[in-house]
């Protein structure tokens, strides 16, 4: 039997589109993938098993760089999305603030990699086909970005941190079912 804030919240949760959710959570999978990927790097040792995971570092990042757009695309198609329960207009501020620097980083880091990757004169490969470099080859320019790539990347992982906390805290505390309606099953009632 369900309480009375369960059944209200399942009531007021409003339905988030599909194809938003889905983007978000192949985001989220190829993020995981991406950072996977350059971490389990660091500690192999053959030339030949860290340059495999580098490509598949780049190709995850050019995916996010991709899911990117087609997000972008869509959620201008879809405009304002409905609010979830009853927040402050500070909340929803902040909120947006930490939605719209997601959406800067998730396009500025898969760039930074690629135009590193040209700095460095290597070539970047995704499925196959050789995309153009983005800079010509220098040293420099290669260890500034690397530290670029690496600043976005924590600031990268801090806001996933808060997206996350502020989740399980509209889940946990708030009960306003925020949490279920970026669930990737549909609802009965929708």
């Amino acid at each position: 039997m369900a309480t009375y804030n369960e059944t209200a919240c399942k009531e007021a949760v409003p339905a988030r589109p599909r194809k938003l959710v889905a983007l978000h959570w192949l985001t989220v999978l190829c993020l995981l993938g991406a950072a996977t990927a350059i971490l389990v790097r660091d500690e192999v040792a053959t030339r030949a098993a860290r340059q495999w995971l580098l490509e598949i570092h780049r190709h995850f990042g050019l995916v996010v760089l991709a899911l990117f757009f087609i997000r972008a695309a869509v959620r201008i198609r879809i405009g304002k999305l409905p609010p979830v329960g009853k927040t402050t207009v500070a909340t929803r501020v902040a909120a947006g603030t930490v939605h719209f620097a997601l959406y800067v980083v998730l396009l500025v880091q898969p760039l930074l990699g690629w135009v590193l990757s040209s700095a460095e004169g290597k070539p970047v490969h995704l499925f196959g086909l050789t995309l153009p470099s983005l800079v010509t080859a220098d040293e420099d320019l290669a260890d500034t970005l690397q530290q670029w790539h690496l600043g976005v990347a924590c600031l990268l992982l801090g806001l996933v941190a808060m997206h996350v906390s502020a989740a399980l805290w509209h889940h946990f505390v708030l009960r306003d079912g925020l949490l279920r309606a970026m669930w990737l099953q549909r609802q009965r009632n929708e």
